[in-house]
């Protein structure tokens, strides 16, 4: 658990993340083969690739639970103009929603208590931690910005999946992060919930916030991102503006699969 960072350090870098040349090791095996990508201030990127690729293990490099391997030559890896953070510190600088999150969450925790632990890096608020009212102030204007209020005195074990993935961005959201990473988003949500999710993210980008989302399920991905990287077998595959990289013949060669593709208002539909 983190403490708050009430006064926060000023950091304003043109490339959120610099990646070159990073191998991530686990267990005598190779996660990641000579990454080599940028993430620029107010870029909106999503992270493409089949099962086992390595998309989770990047955003788990990000934030600070893999480490890249030292020495490797030419290697540059760093997270908001840094290559050191305390992971408290970071984590306050970065919202992460994923599936393994909400599991965590699946208990008798107030909505309102979940959007708020965003500030502790918790799972619900314990009597000792110290409240402040800016925090109480931010929760409910985040609750407001993702129409949530109506669930807010709910239990998040009583909503559907989708309503607690919403709660989940907003404690995300709540301290106010350079960067939202999503990843696999929309797992186990049904057309509705898929539906909902979507706006919320768009509405999320439009204010400015640089989003990370880590999919295999194109529909995932909304106008607002600009830029894709393919991942194959831990190593880049492609990456690029999102029109000429998001390719039926980039996808079938990436998934070994036939797959036609379809784009309509800004959304990609694909199909094997």
């Amino acid at each position: 658990m983190c403490k708050d960072m009430t006064d926060k350090e000023e950091i304003t870098p043109e490339l959120l993340v610099e990646m070159k040349n990073l191998i991530v090791r686990k267990k005598e095996r190779i996660i990641l083969d000579l990454i080599s990508f940028n993430i620029e201030k107010y870029e909106n990127i999503a992270i493409i690739g089949p099962n086992g690729s390595g998309k989770s293990s990047i955003i788990k490099t990000i934030i600070g639970d893999y480490r890249p391997l030292a020495g490797t030559q030419g290697m540059v890896f760093k997270v908001l103009g840094k290559d050191k953070w305390s992971l408290c510190d970071l984590k306050k600088l970065l919202g992460i929603v994923s599936g393994d999150l909400q599991l965590e969450y699946m208990r008798n925790i107030r909505v309102t208590d979940v959007v708020l632990s965003g500030f502790f890096s918790s799972i619900g608020i314990y009597p000792n931690l110290r409240i402040k009212p800016y925090m109480l102030e931010r929760t409910d204007e985040i609750i407001d910005f993702l129409e949530i209020r109506h669930i807010a005195d709910k239990n998040i074990s009583e909503l559907s999946t989708g309503e607690a993935r919403r709660v989940l961005i907003g404690r995300a959201l709540v301290h106010d992060p350079m960067i939202l990473v999503l990843d696999e988003p929309t797992n186990s949500l049904d057309l509705k919930s898929k539906h909902k999710f979507r706006e919320t993210v768009s509405k999320i980008a439009s204010a400015g916030k640089s989003i990370i989302m880590v999919t295999h399920d194109l529909e995932d991905i909304v106008p607002e991102i600009q830029r894709v990287v393919l991942l194959k077998e831990g190593r880049i595959f492609a990456n690029g503006k999102i029109e000429s990289t998001l390719t039926a013949e980039k996808l079938t060669e990436l998934f070994g699969i036939p797959v036609d593709i379809s784009r309509d208002k800004g959304y990609y539909h694909a199909w094997c």
